[in-house]
């Protein structure tokens, strides 16, 4: 990623690995102003990150968390929990640099931030694309994709990629310095950050702005459909139900946008010193506030939502089924010889599957 240097273009090629490497912002002052605001945003996002978790846990039963709480409200607990344990480990990886006013050492825990890092930063994109289609596919299809028994599919999709590219990466040397502090070794870790970070990350944050602009355009224009017949309050719960879902992937945008546009524009630059260097501000300010951003929407969106579903049999019940009734359309609505036209699908949907509100 970012890692400019004072170095001439032959000298490069005389490094083996980025401790040979400059730490970046001391030789320009630059250095406190990177760290400190990095550190700020840090601490806030793993208190944030551990207030969320601890306020969807509270009045609420562990074990029911499988059962009773809806898509949403797990989605809240992944998401924040890559949010606090990504802070935790880049928080230790920027004091350390601060404080010794150079690369982490020993090697072995500067790899074990990068594996780290890029475990919980790839696991969080691919839920919150995930969730991105789940939206789309909704809106548009008409179903709701399952994450499986115990969300056993998405944890499998997110974690279980992570895992493995980190992994793979790790058993091939791939972490290091990179400049700023620990993640793909500056010279070492080219494959690692083009497989990684370089390349899906701009495509995923694309592929996630188009599928929101439309998702949000379709919510829009379903607005009209509230107030037709006995179905406008379902119909208007479907439409709060995905509007609750965009949120995730909005603060998506907001955290990575930045992050997304350094790695797209470093496949078009030849020196990394193209790149505008305030773009680091930007960096690791917005990247590093992921766990502020979840709990605004915790508390904007399913706050008070978890508070009156809690003691109302009746929403209890929906949310146990939520996971349960991916089918749009019954035997009965298959075999209705007139066609139908879309508001009639889309409000028979709505039946069929009020209980996929979030």
């Amino acid at each position: 990623m970012m890692v400019p240097n004072n170095t001439t273009e032959p000298d490069i090629f005389l490094f083996k690995s980025g401790y040979e490497f400059p730490v970046y912002g001391l030789a320009t002052g630059m250095f406190y102003y990177i760290h400190i605001p990095a550190i700020v945003c840090l601490i806030a996002s793993v208190i944030c990150a551990l207030a969320t978790i601890v306020l969807s846990f509270k009045d609420r039963k562990v074990g029911e968390f499988f059962t009773e709480w809806s898509k949403g409200e797990r989605l809240v607990v992944y998401i924040s929990t890559c949010d606090g344990l990504f802070s935790a480990s880049n928080l230790m990886n920027h004091l350390q640099v601060l404080f010794t006013l150079a690369h982490v050492r020993p090697k072995e825990l500067c790899v074990f931030y990068g594996f780290v890092m890029t475990l919980f930063v790839v696991a969080q994109i691919l839920i919150v694309n995930l969730v991105a289609i789940n939206l789309f596919v909704m809106m548009f299809l008409s179903k709701n994709i399952s994450f499986g028994k115990y969300d056993s599919g998405l944890l499998i999709w997110a974690f279980g990629v992570s895992l493995l590219g980190a992994t793979v990466a790790a058993s091939y040397e791939q972490f290091g310095p990179m400049g700023i502090a620990c993640f793909n070794d500056a010279f070492k870790g080219h494959k690692a950050n083009m497989v990684l970070t370089t390349i899906p990350v701009p495509v995923i944050l694309v592929t996630n702005i188009v599928l929101y602009i439309v998702t949000f355009i379709r919510i829009r224009s379903g607005a009209m459909i509230r107030s037709l017949g006995t179905n406008a309050s379902a119909v208007k719960r479907h439409i709060k139900a995905a509007k609750r879902m965009s949120m995730f992937v909005l603060v998506f945008v907001a955290q990575w946008w930045c992050f997304g546009l350094v790695c797209a524009w470093s496949l078009f630059v030849d020196n990394l010193l193209e790149i505008p260097e305030h773009l680091n501000y930007f960096l690791v300010i917005f990247t590093n506030l992921g766990g502020v951003l979840n709990l605004v929407v915790y508390l904007l969106v399913f706050r008070n939502k978890s508070r009156s579903f809690m003691y109302n049999p009746r929403h209890m019940e929906n949310k146990r089924n939520a996971d349960l009734q991916p089918a749009i359309m019954t035997s009965s609505t298959k075999q209705h010889f007139s066609p139908k036209s879309e508001t009639e699908v889309f409000l028979e949907m709505i039946n069929n599957e009020e209980s996929t509100e979030l």
